[in-house]
C-alpha cells in the first residue's frame, strides 16, 4: 500500500507541474514595429525626418519574427504625396526585419508615405495594426526619374546619367554664383567661345515623351544679337534659342511621324495668339514683360512634349505659357501621326551644345550663321544652370512645385 501511495504522489506531482508549465505560458505576442531605419535616419521618430537619400534602403524591426508570405507589396505601399503615385518597391524579409527598397530613384526634395496594412503577420499569424509614417527626400523638388542633371558645381559633370562631357569639349567655361545661395554655382558662357558639348545627345532626345528643364540668365552686356543657348544639329535634333530683342525665345524639334521626321517651332513671341495652327493656349505679353523675363534676368524654361496625346508646352517660371497638339493638323499631313521626339541629324554630329546651335565639328547646318567658329554669330552670353531631362511629360504640378522649391 505505501508503494501505491508513493506513485500517486508523484503523479500528482508531475500533472501539477504540466499544469504550472501551461499556465505560465506566454500569449504569441502581435506584431509591432521597433525600428523603422533609412540607414543611420529614423523613420520612426516623433518629427518626419526630410534629409533621406532619393535611394534609401529602408530597414523595419518588429517584436517577433515576421511571416514571410505576408511581407509583400500588397500589404508594404509606398506613395508619392504630392500625386499619390504608388512607388514600386523591392521587399524582403528576414526573421524579425523586413528591408523595403524602391526599385527606382525617388524625386528630391519630395513627401513620401510608407504604409504597413493589416494583411502583415508573425509567424503566430497575429496581424499588426496598420500605420504610416512620412519621409521627405533631401534636396529641392524635382520629379523623379531624370536621365541626366547638370547642376555645373565647378565641373560640367552629369550627376545621374552617363553624359559627362570629355576635357577637348569644355571650352572657355567659368563657374560663378547661381541664382541663390543653395543653388551653388552655374556655367557662365562669354558670347563668343564658350561651349560645353555632350556626347550622345541623340539618345537624350530618342523617346516618346520628353522634357528638358534648365535656368538661364542671359548676359546682354555688348551683345547685339541673339543667344543660341543649346542646340543638337539645331532644328535636325533641337534647339532653344532667344531672340536678338529679348521679344521671345523658341524651341525647334525633329518629330518622327509614320513616314519619317519632322521639325517644328515651339516659338513664343510677344504678343502671341491663337492665329497659328495647332496652338491651344498662348499667353500675350507685352514685348516689355517678355523682355523683362528674358533679358538680364533669372528665368526657369521648361518643355515637354507628350508622346500619346501629341501635345508640346512650354513653361517660364512655373506657369504655362504656350502649348500645341499635333492632332489639330490637317488630315493629309503627315505630323497628324507623330509619336515622339527623333534625332535627325548627322550620325557623327550628335554632341548636344550648350552655348550654341550645335556642336563645333561634323556640324548638320552648313550655313556659315551656324559655324561656331565665327565669334560673331549667336553664341550664348549668360549663364545656365540645372539643366535635366526626362524621358517623360511632367505634369503642371511638378513644374509648379520644382519652380517653387528652385526659384531666387
Amino acid at each position: 500500500m505505501k508503494r501505491k501511495h508513493v506513485f500517486s504522489s508523484m503523479l500528482f506531482v508531475v500533472v501539477a507541474f504540466s499544469l504550472m508549465l501551461t499556465s505560465c505560458k506566454k500569449d504569441p505576442e502581435p506584431l509591432a514595429l521597433v525600428s523603422l531605419m533609412a540607414g543611420s535616419i529614423d523613420l520612426n521618430g516623433a518629427t518626419s525626418p526630410n534629409n533621406v537619400p532619393v535611394n534609401p534602403t529602408i530597414v523595419a524591426t518588429f517584436n517577433v519574427e515576421v511571416d514571410p508570405a505576408t511581407a509583400t507589396t500588397t500589404n508594404i505601399t509606398m506613395v508619392q504625396d504630392y500625386d499619390d503615385a504608388a512607388i514600386d518597391l523591392t521587399v524582403t524579409t528576414s526573421g524579425k526585419t523586413i528591408t523595403i527598397v524602391p526599385q527606382a530613384s525617388l524625386g528630391t526634395g519630395a513627401l513620401y508615405q510608407l504604409s504597413f496594412g493589416a494583411g502583415l503577420k508573425s509567424l503566430d499569424a497575429l496581424a499588426i495594426t496598420p500605420f504610416q509614417r512620412t519621409f521627405t527626400t533631401e534636396g529641392t523638388f524635382a520629379p523623379a526619374g531624370a536621365i541626366a542633371h547638370f547642376t555645373f558645381e565647378d565641373n560640367p559633370n552629369d550627376i545621374i546619367g552617363s553624359w559627362d562631357p570629355a576635357a577637348a569639349d569644355i571650352i572657355d567655361i567659368t563657374y560663378t554664383a547661381s541664382r541663390k545661395a543653395a543653388a551653388g554655382k552655374a556655367a557662365t558662357f562669354n558670347g563668343t567661345t564658350s561651349l560645353i558639348e555632350i556626347p550622345n545627345g541623340d539618345l537624350i532626345m530618342n523617346t516618346t515623351s520628353f522634357t528638358v528643364a534648365f535656368w538661364m540668365k542671359t548676359n546682354s552686356t555688348d551683345k547685339t544679337n541673339g543667344h543660341f543657348v543649346m542646340g543638337l544639329a539645331g532644328w535636325n535634333g533641337f534647339q532653344y534659342e532667344v531672340f536678338g530683342g529679348y521679344d521671345g525665345s523658341k524651341f525647334a524639334f525633329q518629330y518622327e511621324h509614320a513616314t519619317g521626321t519632322a521639325a517644328e517651332d515651339m516659338w513664343f513671341p510677344a504678343l502671341a495668339d491663337l492665329g497659328w495652327q495647332g496652338w491651344t493656349y498662348a499667353k500675350s505679353l507685352t514685348v516689355d514683360e517678355m523682355t523683362a523675363l528674358l533679358k538680364d534676368a533669372w528665368i526657369n524654361v521648361i518643355y515637354t512634349f507628350n508622346g500619346p496625346t501629341k501635345v508640346g508646352t512650354l513653361y517660364f517660371n512655373g506657369q504655362k505659357m504656350k502649348s500645341f497638339d499635333f492632332n489639330l493638323w490637317p488630315d493629309e499631313d503627315a505630323k497628324r501621326s507623330v509619336t515622339g521626339l527623333k534625332y535627325a541629324g548627322l550620325p557623327a554630329g550628335n554632341h548636344l551644345a550648350l552655348g550654341f546651335i550645335q556642336e563645333r565639328n561634323n556640324r548638320t547646318i552648313s550655313d556659315e550663321w551656324a559655324d561656331y567658329a565665327l565669334p560673331e554669330n549667336n553664341h550664348f552670353k549668360g549663364q545656365l544652370d540645372d539643366i535635366r531631362f526626362w524621358h517623360k511629360a511632367l505634369t503642371e504640378t511638378e513644374i509648379g512645385l520644382m519652380y517653387n522649391s528652385e526659384k531666387p
